[in-house]
């Protein structure tokens, strides 16, 4: 294999598979979530919950929001359609077939233990998944997002080419993320793939919206929940009289080199920061011999 099919490989496992957590401190979830944001919360149609995926204390945070809005359906970037519509209330309550039904320990996701409070509170929800698999990279890089997405690809923008200096931005951005490993010649598919998996994200959100009339709770990665590049975009091309609230989720001393998607940056409704976990070195990959 040469380097350029080994580096992209690897740009891939990072984008769909998040580093395991150590560990993380219990925030003071009370003090977080401040009446004030709950009640923009309760206000939107849809409420982006961001996080860094393997951070304990972000999950918290997205359970006890959950609580608190008690949404109607619950959209997860962590599982397919197929998956998600067998998660039922009965499932959640027993974490072993809960842990069958979805996969979870082959899936490359950090552990269910620290989604099992998310899950917990999102019982009283439909749920709705909006991941794009692994398996089907090979045929979203050989054909393409606009074939991959279907006969709405259009509608979500998805077959207008990105702004030059957007598009400048946002692969510089994929590149720092992958710590400057990536050949240049392959971020347009970096940025293509975030592309198409924030579209896939708001059309299950309209789905989701269409099957329980919302409000609708989206549990994401940072990166989908940005209102200036990610799934809010899309969600409001189609739809711009959706009241959308996206919540972010920082660290204390974020460390550089992470992907994209564990990062912080971007536009929010608001920010809530969290201790950050012990994890490994995420440039070591690129280092291997």
């Amino acid at each position: 294999m040469n380097r350029i099919a080994i580096a992209l490989g690897v740009a891939l496992l990072i984008l769909a598979a998040p580093i395991r957590a150590v560990s993380a401190a219990e925030p003071d979830l009370a003090t977080l979530l401040a009446p004030d944001l709950i009640t923009q919360m309760e206000d939107a149609d849809v409420v982006f919950l961001g996080e860094v995926h393997d951070n304990p204390a972000h999950h918290l945070v997205q359970a006890d929001a959950l609580r608190r809005i008690a949404p109607r359906a619950v959209v997860w970037e962590m599982m397919p359609q197929s998956v998600a519509a067998q998660v039922t209330g009965l499932v959640i309550d027993d974490p072993e077939r809960l842990e069958q039904v979805t996969g979870w320990t082959d899936s490359g996701w950090p552990p269910l233990d620290i989604y099992l409070p998310v899950f917990q509170a999102a019982r009283g929800a439909m749920q709705f998944g909006a991941l794009v698999p692994r398996s089907d990279m090979g045929q979203v890089i050989g054909g393409g997002i606009v074939p991959y997405f279907g006969v709405d690809a259009g509608l979500y923008g998805l077959k207008d080419p990105l702004p030059e200096a957007e598009q400048a931005a946002r692969e510089a951005d994929q590149q720092a993320a992958h710590c400057n490993a990536m050949p240049e010649d392959k971020l347009w598919m970096l940025v293509d793939i975030q592309r198409l998996r924030d579209a896939v994200l708001a059309r299950a959100v309209r789905r989701a919206l269409g099957e329980t009339g919302g409000p609708v709770a989206v549990i994401t990665g940072n990166g989908h929940a940005r209102l200036d590049r990610g799934a809010p975009v899309y969600l409001r091309q189609v739809d711009p009289a959706l009241k959308v609230f996206a919540l972010g989720q920082s660290e204390e001393s974020q460390s550089e080199g992470q992907s994209g998607e564990s990062q912080s940056e971007g536009q929010f409704d608001a920010m809530i920061d969290s201790p950050a976990v012990d994890r490994p070195d995420p440039c070591a990959v690129f280092t291997k011999s």
